[in-house]
């Protein structure tokens, strides 16, 4: 039987796939211990910041939760509209935890939430994207370059697993590149710092923007 939701216009299921978007639980957890996340460590909302500046706890929390942000938004979406109103809602998340706006679209590069939305969308796509980027992360000990050649990566594999999905895709993965795009320039020049739990925490890397 129909249900209410089944009558929500793909626009209105894209605003609240934003919404959906906007909780940041990193930004949260640091506001209840007196910390500005956005003014700590990177200044980034996501997983890597929340645990260089708050510990692993925070980091795990600020994970899961950006995982589920993208796999409920998807879920609502195909629920309501079929994979079309999923592949809106997946976009929309993303956009939604990037660019926040109840937190002055200051949010994180998306990664943890993109690959939530990629899950509900297309598991399979999504866990050869995770396997690509653990590769290149045990690799280069860069959390920054498995991201980026992670969102690459799961573009290019929309166009055979999910080709109607492509067009979205390819536009998450311009964005995380584009919010990258200082890690890119630090990768270039050989300045980006080892993710810190591959090593022991070196206060000279401290300010150091190494971040997914």
């Amino acid at each position: 039987m129909d249900t209410f939701i089944n009558f929500i216009p793909l626009g209105g299921l894209g605003v609240i796939a934003y919404f959906i978007g906007n909780i940041s639980p990193s930004t949260i957890m640091a506001k209840k211990q007196g910390i500005d996340i956005k003014k700590e460590g990177s200044g980034n909302a996501g997983t890597t910041n929340a645990l260089r500046v708050m510990g692993k706890k925070a980091g795990a929390i600020t994970c899961i939760v950006d995982i589920l942000k993208g796999v409920i938004a998807v879920l609502i979406g195909t629920l309501a509209a079929g994979p079309a109103g999923g592949w809106i809602c997946a976009l929309c998340v993303f956009l939604g935890h990037v660019w926040p706006i109840i937190y002055k679209f200051k949010g994180g590069k998306g990664v943890a939430t993109a690959f939530g939305a990629v899950l509900a969308v297309k598991p399979l796509l999504a866990l050869i994207a995770l396997i690509i980027v653990a590769i290149v992360v045990l690799i280069s000990k860069r959390m920054s370059l498995g991201s980026i050649i992670g969102a690459i990566a799961f573009a290019i594999l929309a166009i055979f697993l999910e080709p109607g999905f492509f067009p979205y895709a390819a536009v998450m993965a311009i964005i995380m590149l584009i919010k990258h795009r200082a890690n890119i320039v630090r990768l270039a020049h050989g300045e980006e710092p080892i993710m810190s739990i591959f090593e022991k925490k070196d206060k000279s890397n401290e300010g150091g923007q190494e971040d997914e």
